[in-house]
């Protein structure tokens, strides 16, 4: 099996533990002072987040991460799981976006960066940009919780 992996720079592990063991519904399967990882099936990635700056240093480039779903009852679920971590969201009802139609919800974590859980619908031949949205989404980064 392949999985995506997915590592974050964080700057209060605590919490962002927290966020993430509500949004994936378990706890992480290594946990240190300074890092944490899930090994996760479902969706099927490896999910670190640390202290450390990683890699080449200041964090950043990251534009958005995502899980994409089946169905719209998983889509319920996950934006359940969000809600749950005090964390704003952003829905969406057949959305153009990214040459798919889709239903989406938008949320960050306690760092600001942005996820996108979405069911894709159809695909599309156009883009299906829209500034109102993205100045919303772009929003997630500067919100508290809840």
């Amino acid at each position: 099996m392949k999985r995506l992996h997915v590592h974050l720079n964080v700057a209060d592990l605590d919490k962002t533990v927290r966020f993430y063991r509500t949004l994936f519904g378990v706890a992480p399967d290594k946990l240190k002072s300074d890092y944490a990882q899930w090994m996760l099936d479902e969706p099927a990635v490896n999910f670190a987040v640390s202290t450390q700056k990683c890699c080449d240093g200041e964090g950043g480039g990251v534009s958005h991460l995502g899980i994409q779903v089946e169905d719209d009852d998983s889509l319920k679920a996950i934006t359940r799981a969000l809600t749950d971590a005090e964390q704003a969201v952003f829905e969406e009802k057949e959305n153009l976006c990214c040459y798919a139609k889709g239903n989406k919800t938008w949320a960050s974590d306690p760092d600001g960066v942005v996820w996108e859980t979405f069911h894709r619908l159809a695909h599309s031949d156009t883009m299906g940009r829209d500034d109102a949205r993205d100045a919303e989404i772009g929003a997630l980064h500067d919100r508290t919780a809840l």
